[in-house]
């Protein structure tokens, strides 16, 4: 098997790099300035000349504040780049495996999210990775659609990595109480498409490690496990005014995890202790 990463550079590509070279899959990582995947041109020749068997796409436009002032370019790459990875794949008989996001639901929900649950995203970045999706569905007969939440990982930046800046220069670390998810360490969700890619168990996933908790909640856990005396303080999600509307539930439930007979990912909290082993191993 030959397998394609889009986004390699990211944090979850790199991780997925990392994991298929362990097991000695072959594979190939293409970043942003290598593949370009709103330039159709360059995705038809790139995976024309590499064949994949599989192609796992993580490239994405991430930032959620800047797409309500840039949605364009959002729309662009997640959901227009999508179209092309997804058209070419199945051009050439890859299966595509499409990294998606809890913010494709509006967190209305009083229970978490299961893979039947319909979307109905609240902000131009759920919008267009939802878009991403139906281009998926519409353009390939093998696909799995991956919805996962709360990334962080060693590599690239994330919400573990901004609390320990703050914690540097801040007395008080303002964190939002109300706004509740599943944080998905990079590496158990790579161990998870190492495996699913494996099968023809094709579909849509939600793929968070167990457990949920509040981004108040999971600061507390950050420097518990750190144990740094840092004094942090629960605020709303009015109050902290970040000019986007974001899911007040984003809380994704894995059934077809489940059903399928894959093994759950492990306790958000357990991944956090993992991570931070993992984090001093590569320092």
């Amino acid at each position: 098997m030959k397998v394609l990463v889009t986004g390699a550079g990211g944090q979850l590509g790199l991780e997925i790099l990392k994991k298929l070279k362990y097991e000695k899959i072959q594979v190939i990582g293409l970043n942003k300035s290598e593949m370009d995947v709103t330039n159709i041109k360059i995705v038809r020749k790139l995976l024309l000349k590499h064949k994949p068997n599989v192609v796992i796409h993580t490239a994405a436009y991430t930032n959620v504040a800047l797409a309500e002032k840039e949605p364009e370019k959002a729309f662009q790459v997640n959901s227009e780049g999508t179209k092309n990875v997804a058209e070419i794949s199945e051009l050439i008989g890859a299966v595509l495996c499409y990294i998606s996001t809890d913010y494709v639901f509006d967190g209305e929900s009083e229970t978490a999210y299961n893979e039947s649950d319909v979307p109905n995203p609240k902000n131009t970045y759920g919008t267009s990775k939802y878009k991403g999706e139906k281009f998926v569905q519409e353009h390939c007969s093998k696909y799995f659609i991956v919805r996962t939440s709360w990334l962080y990982g060693i590599h690239g930046s994330n919400f573990v990595e901004k609390m320990i800046k703050k914690a540097k220069s801040e007395k008080v670390i303002e964190v939002v109480a109300d706004q509740f998810g599943s944080p998905t360490y990079t590496k158990d969700l790579a161990i998870f498409l190492s495996e699913l890619i494996e099968t023809d168990k094709f579909g849509i996933y939600h793929a968070t490690n167990y457990g949920s908790c509040s981004w108040y909640e999971f600061a507390c856990e950050i420097f518990k496990e750190l144990k740094q005396p840092v004094k942090i303080k629960p605020i709303t999600s009015e109050k902290y005014m970040s000019g986007v509307s974001r899911p007040k539930n984003s809380v994704l439930e894995n059934n077809a995890i489940v059903v399928n007979g894959f093994s759950q990912l492990p306790y958000w909290q357990y991944a956090l202790k993992n991570y931070f082993k993992c984090l001093n191993i590569s320092k």
